[in-house]
């Protein structure tokens, strides 16, 4: 067996109570304490759901690219409420209209990726007639290839678009579930043996025609209509193993033989099931719920422990839905903040190149000890050090770029003055003012870009204008008035990656605390989904639109917040708050690796936190 020193290449050392820099999987004996310890990363014990991308048509018994994933998959067919030939493609955040199946049809099995899928059996016009036609997806056509040898509906798919397996399903006329499974080739379907269980609408997984999981499903009359039973297809034969724990019908299947998920559907006791379970090679466990119940919809994925559900049918009108839930599984890294060196100068309503990262960011301006300031500090990932002041002094201003090449866009000189219009320009040494802003709106703007490329955003007009949803674009010379935001706010967060892509989060829409996130794309904005806490004085880091922090603020009833919230391009999930809750900071880095400094506490902070997304825990083992 091998020993410690052959794996780490030293002894375990003993120290008189920690060491000063341990490092993850280090074993260390505390003499102080008399027991040994050792670093590991903090992950999750359960999984979770979070908000994909919305179909553009919403659709019930539609198929999937069974093994794509919730980065690219498929979604093809399905009952709108009418039948349809509709192909949409997800990539990750959103899902696009692609080429068409040649068939409309519903209550289909699928298989295969986003790039190269199968389609098989269903229901085809005219009425609801059983088809046993086959099409296959090359990434942008459908092409009709041979034939399933028994047309059925309501069966399940497995596999690839050259290694597939189908299996169970409904046949009409004569009425009547079937056991049978075929296999695909590439070119042709070939019956093997059949499911010891004959049953329709069940939930399945396998990455191709010799692997493959069948669960659940529904039976007909005179025997339970929901199944529990689960069977193991070799390549040869199909055996029961350990039953799902809630029998049901009509959920979402994904995954491999070894490591499968199935959720939602109809239970004995509900019509929408919002339940999931687990299947680890031998049994099923329940995880997370489903934020939604709902039935006769589809999912993708590869293992039970990443995947994508969408669409399908809820409670309420209208019933039939395009939303997507993403699931990571138990083990996803936690992340948290820890302490970093402080501000030189406390202060709040600073701004900061919001596009710096966690070892090179810029904070400037803002309202210190003795009122509104220029200074500037640098961080290069351990201390802040003061650099060349701004021109003018000011607070509540906006900020975008990175530590070397930033905009300080408008803000409030002080009591007697009307907002600045003021832009300055810094270039890794000095600022130095150029071209101002068109409108009066600039205290508690948002913006978001490069220092030559930059939208800044609403904000507001103490000249009279009050809350405004102005949108100004910068070119690196001018500012150009643009299409406004859905909503008028100001103290709202923002970032983007320039002046053509940006997210505007939260703010005070006058009175309240918005949880609005709206999507720039150069001409317009577009509301996309809402943050879960509302929140003005927030801050955002991250300059990429599909993974961004909002981060701080103040909530209601009006307090501070350290809420942390993270955005995977399609919907925004809590994760760990600041040490420190506080409004009006700084933040610069990414999703990985962020950072939030200074703000109002509500006394004036210098503090600084560093986000990391895997976090590190000590473990005591006790050698009484």
């Amino acid at each position: 067996m091998a020993e410690y020193k052959g794996i780490h290449g030293t002894k375990i050392r003993n120290y008189t109570t920690n060491p000063d820099n341990t490092i993850q999987g280090e074993v260390w004996y505390n003499e102080t304490d008399n027991v040994l310890k050792f670093q590991y990363t903090n992950v999750t014990t359960s999984g979770a759901w979070a908000t994909g991308g919305t179909m553009n048509t919403a659709r019930a018994d539609h198929a999937p690219a069974q093994i794509g994933t919730k980065a690219a998959t498929l979604a093809f067919g399905g009952a709108s409420p009418g039948l349809v030939a509709l192909t949409e493609q997800y990539n990750g955040a959103s899902w696009s209209e692609v080429n068409d199946l040649n068939t409309a049809k519903s209550a289909l099995a699928g298989a295969g990726t986003s790039t190269a899928a199968l389609g098989f059996g269903g229901y085809v016009p005219p009425g609801v007639t059983t088809t046993n036609q086959t099409e296959t997806w090359n990434g942008t056509n459908w092409t009709e290839v041979n034939d399933l040898n028994t047309g059925r509906t309501n069966l399940e798919g497995a596999g690839t678009n050259t290694a597939a397996l189908g299996f169970g399903g409904y046949t009409t006329p004569p009425h009547s579930n079937k056991a049978l499974t075929e296999s695909w080739n590439g070119t042709n379907w070939t019956e093997v043996n059949d499911m010891n269980t004959a049953r329709m609408n069940l939930g399945s997984g396998g990455v191709d025609n010799t692997s493959a999981l069948a669960f659940g499903g529904s039976a007909p009359p005179g025997s339970p209509a929901t199944k529990s039973e689960t069977e193991l297809w070799n390549g040869t034969n199909w055996t029961e193993v350990n039953d799902i724990n809630t029998a049901r019908y009509h959920g979402a299947g994904l995954g491999s033989s070894t490591s499968a998920l199935y959720a939602g559907g109809v239970t004995s006791t509900s019509g929408y099931a919002a339940i999931n379970e687990i299947w680890n090679g031998t049994n099923w466990a329940e995880d997370t719920d489903l934020s939604t119940g709902r039935r006769q919809f589809s999912g993708s994925g590869t293992s039970g422990t990443a995947g994508i559900v969408f669409g399908g049918k809820v409670p309420g009108s209208p019933p039939l839905t395009g939303a997507s839930e993403l699931f990571t599984g138990a083990g996803a890294p936690i992340g948290a903040w820890s302490a970093g060196n402080a501000m030189n100068s406390a202060r709040t309503t600073l701004a900061s190149a919001n596009a710096g990262t966690q070892s090179g960011a810029l904070g400037f301006g803002g309202n210190g000890a003795s009122g509104y300031t220029g200074a500037t500090e640098n961080y290069n990932g351990t201390n802040w050090t003061e650099v060349n002041d701004l021109n003018q002094a000011r607070g509540y201003q906006a900020g975008t770029g990175t530590d070397t090449a930033a905009l300080c866009i408008a803000g409030y000189f002080g009591p007697g003055s009307v907002n600045s219009k003021l832009v300055e320009l810094w270039n890794g040494s000095n600022w130095t003012e150029t071209t101002d802003i068109n409108g009066t709106q600039g205290q508690l703007m948002g913006a978001a870009g490069t220092s030559t490329a930059a939208v800044g955003f609403a904000g507001y007009d103490y000249a009279g204008g009050g809350v405004s949803a102005k949108t100004e674009v910068w070119n690196g010379s001018n500012w150009t008035e643009v299409n406004d935001l859905n909503e008028a706010r100001y103290a709202l967060g923002g970032n983007g990656t320039s002046s053509t892509s940006a997210l505007a989060v939260g703010g005070n829409p006058n009175p309240g605390y918005s949880v609005n996130t709206e999507s720039w794309n150069g001409t317009n904005w577009t509301e996309v989904n809402n943050l879960n806490t509302g929140r003005h004085g927030l801050q955002c880091a991250g300059n990429n639109t599909n993974a961004m922090l909002a981060v701080g603020g103040v909530a209601p009833p009006g307090g501070k917040t350290g809420a942390t919230e993270e955005w995977n391009g399609s919907s925004w999930a809590e994760v760990a708050d600041l040490a420190t809750a506080r409004s009006n900071g700084g933040a610069a880095g990414s999703t990985t690796a962020g950072l939030y400094f200074a703000g109002n506490e509500p006394a004036k902070s210098n503090k600084t936190e560093e986000w990391s997304s895997s976090s590190i825990a000590t473990k005591t083992v006790s050698t009484d």
